[in-house]
Order: structure tokens, then C-alpha cells, then sequence
């Protein structure tokens, strides 16, 4: 039986479900697997002719276990991936970008991000599990950018999920704005605080940290700090493998645009499962996690030093997700994992070795792309192929050809994060045109914002101001 613990070790061990519905730990940690299932490569082989949904099945029951029987799994993850949602079967296809070299197609969800991918499995694993326990839920989440409008459009007509969403003002393109502020559907609240995307990230867990108010309020999350959210992104790196990998002594390199660390992470835990791959961590100028793969220094921004740039989802102080990779940095020890945590608020940052050696299935290296790279990237992929990616693909484009030749040649891919008519301005600094916004969502120019300003930039008082809210809206 799967069963989960607390990076801070203070939570005993939980079922799947439990973890599902709780999001944040009580002691301040995320849950992770007691152990991560193993795929060996006659696993691997089998998969290889079947369909996204038959591996999303095995590779989710790996980790639900027995809380959620076959049947009524295989029905969530097809009501989850309905083609219609996502455009083909395929779901997450690849696209040839060069010899070797493919492009993991993840923004053909109804909100055109990658995040579509975790989020429409999670909303309907909500709602089974809270149906069976005749329950309701209230989301607190925080979004740089795209996770807020997945989340909400997986939310919206749910009848047993309420989400109220923090993301920072002015932080987010006019597009993903339009998308957020626009959803008219009375289980969803946007609440834009003054600030960063790290003061709202912080407010979130303030409020998980009170633990009579979740506990009251049953306060969950949408966020990547939920297990779920890793999970459903494991799938299309298993995906993405098999599709590419032809031989057990072959690696994958696997190219990812990183901020809160969620998505690299789901790379890393593929690797921890036995999938031998190679992760190029790719960051923009608010370079955290590149600080710590290239030089062991891991160092929190202060909320100036967040510079704003064309990629604003990977803008960051701090990665939320990098302390389930620390934990298992430290063998899954929780009392060196809290010291470490404790010298990073105390002193901002802390130093570690990390060690990449030749045979271990998952290796790490990382790099750097800079707002004029971004634009020179996205011309360039345009000129050589046709294609038009989004900025923050560009950054894990850029670092990629400038990384990998520091890893074996082998099958390579690069993580799409959105659809670039997300995009427009930073489209047309680097190809002179604008992006028409798609057809399905013009709909939304002519319609009002929905939106609770929270004029604060400390996070104590957008903890304070969200906890309000969430009092006066709840379900009766």
C-alpha cells in the first residue's frame, strides 16, 4: 500500500487520498512517497505501444494504490483526458524540432499550458474523493501565471470545490489576466494583492500553517506544493520516454524551464523510479535554482532583487518544490533537513555539495537564459522551423543547445510550457507580428473582470485579508 510522509517528519504516514485533500502538511512540509515505485525496462518495453491513457493508469496507481479502485480511476483519468480537451489521444505529442532533438508538446489543454496536464486530473480526483467522503473543499492557491487559469477552469462548475486564487498585480500578461479575471462562475475568486508572486506564495502558507483555520475552513491546494500536481506530471515524462527510448542503455535529456521547481521535479522523480535521464534545469535571470546546480549555493531573492522579464512564470525568489528534492539530498532525514531550512531563514541561504555521478539514473546540470536570449531564441526556432514557441520554452531552448553537449548524445526534449499567443508582446519583439488571440477564447475581450484588489504587499497581512474572504464565501 502506498502511504505518504512529511519532509519535516511530523505527520505519520498518510493514504493517498488524505495527502490529495490536505495539500500542505501541518508541521510546514510536503508529502511525499514513504518510497518511489520502480519501472524497470521490460516495463518500459510494454509501454511503448500503448496509449497515453493505458500508462497515465499504471503510473497514477503506482501511487493511489488502493484508495482508488480500477474502475473508478480509469473513469476520472479519461473524464481528465478527454481528447476533446486536449486536441488528439496523444495528448502530450512530440514535435521534431531537430535531428534528436523533440518538442514535448504540453499546452494543448483548454487553458493552452502545461499546467492543464496536472490540474484537469487533479480537479477530478477532488471531486471523486469528495463525493465518497461527502465533503467539500476550499482551494487557497497562488499563481505566477498560468496555474491560476488551469486551476480555475478546472474548478468552475464543481460542486463540492471552491478556489480562491492570489496572484500578483500587474505580474501577468494580458492574456493570462483575461483568462483569470474573467471566468464568471461563482466558485471562483481571484484575489490580486500588491507584491510578487513569493508575497502570495507566502500568504498561502501562512494560512496552511494555521492549522484551526484549515482545518475549519478545509483549506486545500491546487499548487505544485500537492503531490497530485507531481504526480499527473510524472505521466508524460514516462510518456515522453517511451516514445524516444529504444534500447535500456540509452539516456534521456530532458530540457525544462524551471521556477517553483514542480516540473523538474516530476523529471527527477521519473529518474528516482528507475528511467534513466538527464535533467537540464533551465531558469531566466531570476536564477535561484541554476545558482544551486552550478555552484551548491542555494539563495533566497529578496522580493527587489525579483527581476520582472517576458517569462513571468518562472519569476521567482524561492522554489517551492525544492525541498523534496533536498529531502532526499539529505536521505530522507528530517531533522537535517529542518537545520538546513533554519540556517536558509536565518541567513537567506545555505551551501550543499550536490553530487552527480556517471550511473545514477537521474543527473542534474543547468543554466541561464537572458530576456534578450529569449527573443534571439524564439527567431531563431522560428526561422529554422516554422515554429513559434512561447518565452519560457524559449529559456529551456536556449540552455539546452547551450548544455548538452555536457551530457551523453543521445534522445533529447524540451518541455513545452504554453501556447505563445499567451504571449503577445514578448511574440512580436521577437518576430515583428502580433498573435491574433485564439478563437475560442475572444469571448472573454468584451466580458468584465472579476476581482478582489488586496492593496498589501506583506504577506502576513494577505494571509490576514485571504482568510476574510475565504470566511465570508464559504458554503453555508
Amino acid at each position: 500500500m502506498m502511504r505518504y510522509i512529511s519532509t519535516r517528519g511530523q505527520d505519520g504516514s498518510l493514504s493517498f487520498n488524505d495527502v490529495l485533500l490536505a495539500g500542505l502538511a501541518p508541521d510546514g512540509g510536503l508529502y511525499v512517497p514513504e518510497e518511489y515505485p520502480q519501472l524497470a525496462w521490460k516495463h518500459v518495453k510494454l509501454m511503448q505501444g500503448w496509449s497515453y491513457h493505458q500508462i497515465a493508469f499504471h503510473i497514477i496507481k503506482l501511487f493511489v494504490g488502493d484508495d482508488i479502485n480500477d474502475a473508478a480511476l480509469r473513469t476520472i483519468i479519461n473524464k481528465a483526458y478527454d481528447p476533446r480537451l486536449f486536441g488528439s489521444l496523444d495528448i502530450t505529442p512530440i514535435q521534431p524540432l531537430s535531428r534528436g532533438v523533440g518538442l514535448l508538446k504540453l499546452s494543448n489543454g483548454p487553458t493552452l499550458a502545461f499546467k492543464d496536464v496536472a490540474l484537469q486530473l487533479l480537479a477530478n480526483l477532488m471531486d471523486y474523493v469528495l463525493e465518497e467522503r461527502d465533503e467539500y473543499l476550499n482551494i487557497l492557491g497562488a499563481t505566477s501565471g498560468d496555474t491560476g487559469s488551469a486551476a480555475e477552469e478546472a474548478v468552475r462548475g464543481r460542486k463540492r470545490l471552491r478556489i480562491f486564487m492570489l496572484s500578483p498585480y500587474g505580474r501577468m500578461t494580458p492574456f493570462q489576466q483575461m483568462q483569470m479575471y474573467r471566468i464568471n462562475d461563482p466558485s471562483v475568486f481571484n484575489l490580486v494583492p500588491d507584491g510578487n508572486f513569493d508575497d502570495c506564495q507566502s500568504a498561502v502558507k501562512l494560512v496552511n500553517a494555521d492549522a484551526d483555520f484549515k482545518k475549519k475552513y478545509s483549506i486545500g491546494a491546487v499548487n505544485s506544493i500537492n503531490w497530485a500536481r507531481i504526480m499527473a506530471q510524472v505521466v508524460y515524462y514516462v510518456y515522453g520516454y517511451t516514445r524516444v527510448i529504444t534500447s535500456p542503455h540509452q539516456r534521456l535529456t530532458v530540457s525544462v524551464p524551471s521556477g517553483n521547481f514542480g516540473n523538474a521535479l516530476a523529471a527527477y522523480v521519473a529518474g528516482k523510479m528507475g528511467l534513466k535521464i538527464d535533467v537540464i534545469v533551465a531558469t531566466n535571470e531570476n536564477d535561484v535554482l541554476t545558482e544551486f546546480f552550478n555552484e551548491g549555493r542555494y539563495r533566497i531573492r529578496k522580493g527587489d532583487e525579483v527581476i520582472k522579464t517576458q517569462s513571468p512564470s518562472m519569476d521567482i525568489a524561492s522554489a517551492s518544490n525544492f525541498e523534496r528534492f533536498m529531502f532526499d539530498q539529505v536521505d530522507r532525514d528530517p531533522q537535517r533537513l529542518k537545520k538546513l531550512w533554519e540556517e536558509l531563514s536565518t541567513k537567506g541561504e545555505f551551501s550543499w555539495n550536490i553530487q552527480n555521478e556517471p550511473n545514477s539514473t537521474v543527473r542534474f546540470r543547468s543554466g541561464t537564459a537572458t530576456d534578450d536570449e529569449v527573443t534571439k531564441t524564439i527567431k531563431l526556432i522560428f526561422d529554422r522551423t516554422g515554429l513559434i514557441i512561447d518565452p519560457h520554452t524559449a529559456v529551456a531552448a536556449k540552455v539546452f543547445y547551450d548544455r548538452q553537449g555536457s551530457f551523453n548524445k543521445g534522445p533529447s526534449l524540451i518541455a513545452e510550457t504554453a501556447q505563445p499567443a499567451k504571449f503577445e508582446d514578448a511574440i512580436e519583439r521577437a518576430l515583428g507580428f502580433k498573435m491574433m488571440i485564439p478563437e475560442a477564447y475572444r469571448h472573454l475581450e468584451g466580458s468584465d473582470e472579476r476581482i478582489i484588489r488586496i492593496n498589501e504587499t506583506d504577506s502576513v497581512a494577505i494571509a490576514n485579508t485571504a482568510k476574510a474572504i475565504i470566511e465570508a464565501n464559504v458554503r453555508k
